[in-house]
């Protein structure tokens, strides 16, 4: 496990996202869906823009440059121009801090079987 400190529980209010940098896989993306937390790769896999400038509705996250939308739990990229998906993280939350496993991907990517092999996360 490479646990990787994201924020404080408090700080990242439902339906709100913030970018963490980190200088072992690129910017991170967390994200609170109705007090579930989320991470993925910031940089989004179609154009070199940050997703923590996009805008999140539901559990969709628009990127800000071209308008491609990734699904925040899997990672998946469901609206063109994004083909590729985002590589996600398993979270770790305790009574006050959530982290990232950057070593794992998140357990709602790696339940979304995707059996063409089609878009895999970066």
């Amino acid at each position: 496990m490479n646990k990787v400190f994201l924020c404080q529980r408090d700080e990242l209010a439902p339906g709100s996202l913030k970018k963490v940098p980190n200088a072992e896989v690129g910017d991170i993306c967390v994200y609170n869906l109705e007090g579930r937390y989320y991470a993925t790769a910031d940089l989004c896999t179609h154009a070199t823009a940050s997703l923590a400038e996009g805008d999140l509705d539901d559990d969709l996250i628009t990127c800000p440059v071209h308008w491609g939308q990734f699904h925040v739990p899997t990672g998946r990229a469901v609206t063109f121009p994004c083909e590729r998906h985002l590589r996600t993280y398993r979270i770790i939350v305790t009574d006050r801090e959530v982290y990232a496993d950057v070593a794992a991907e998140a357990e709602e990517a790696l339940a979304d079987t995707d059996p063409a092999g089609a878009g895999s996360p970066v």
